[in-house]
């Protein structure tokens, strides 16, 4: 069950209360879950029995995902604005410089958060900001495609596909290399997530002109990255590398965009050891 705390952020038109969804288990350091762009915090529900075996870890709802209200009028969906918010969610809940992992648009949140040393560590799976121009283009035409698929269907239809391995597949193959692996109820729930999330479009608008550069100095890094990821293709791991010298670069056999279902074990290890 998640829990909503509220806090105030400044904003160019002066202090604005931001709310976000959270949950909190397990014992020991800290560390900090972020979902990808039209996903919610569940994305992390296969590798979280196994965090929380080592670390006390937060996964959230980021501002206009999941249940999380949609950030206020004057608080843009930009990287300016969503790191110094992930901040001061931070110091609200008392999470210390936390580790951080994040995939896909959580991963591009996760490594500023280590550029502006808010964190210890930094995991990245699958980050955004490392496309070409074309690159961008194509994941974020499949995006947009994603999100029109999730709301022309109607809800029969989507429970309906969500009970045969074939229909996971035709719903979330775009994210998985391993579809059918996804419970039909976990199915319908992130669909119904995509459908819902008030902040997919503003987020997309403004991540036309983002792209990550410059190093993370003075921090653990890794990056990996799923060999079959269908989204961000994963020659864009090697750029993150050159772009970050001193980051760890890893691949993820099998895995798709969103790793953490299609091998949850592999991506546990390879968080907790960046922590570690």
């Amino acid at each position: 069950m998640a829990t909503t705390v509220s806090f105030s952020v400044d904003s160019p038109r002066g202090p604005r209360t931001v709310s976000v969804a959270y949950e909190r288990t397990g014992s020991g350091e800290p560390l900090l879950l972020l979902h990808g762009i039209g996903h919610h915090r569940q994305a992390w529900d296969p590798v979280l029995p196994l965090l929380a075996s080592e670390r006390d870890v937060t996964v959230v709802d980021l501002p206009g995902f999941g249940v999380s209200p949609a950030l206020p009028d004057g608080v843009p969906y930009d990287l300016e604005s969503v790191v110094p918010v992930l901040g001061a969610l931070c110091a609200e809940l008392g999470l210390d410089r936390p580790h951080v992992a994040g995939n896909s648009l959580g991963g591009l949140l996760a490594l500023e958060l280590g550029r502006e040393k808010l964190v210890r560590s930094v995991t990245a799976l699958s980050p955004a900001g490392f496309w070409t121009r074309s690159e961008r283009l194509y994941a974020f035409g499949t995006l947009r495609a994603m999100r029109q698929g999730a709301l022309a269907l109607p809800m029969p239809l989507i429970e309906r596909l969500s009970r045969s391995a074939a229909g996971r597949a035709a719903l979330t193959s775009t994210i998985y290399a391993r579809p059918g692996r996804r419970a039909p109820e976990a199915v319908v729930s992130e669909t119904v997530a995509l459908r819902a999330a008030t902040g997919f479009r503003e987020t997309l608008a403004l991540g036309r002109n983002v792209s990550f550069t410059g190093d993370v100095p003075g921090l653990p890094v890794t990056i990996a990255w799923g060999s079959r990821d269908r989204l961000l293709l994963r020659r864009q791991g090697i750029r993150a590398k050159h772009t970050i010298p001193g980051a760890r670069l890893v691949r993820l056999p099998g895995c798709g965009h969103v790793p953490m279902s299609d091998d949850p074990a592999l991506v546990a290890r390879v968080i907790l050891d960046t922590s570690r």
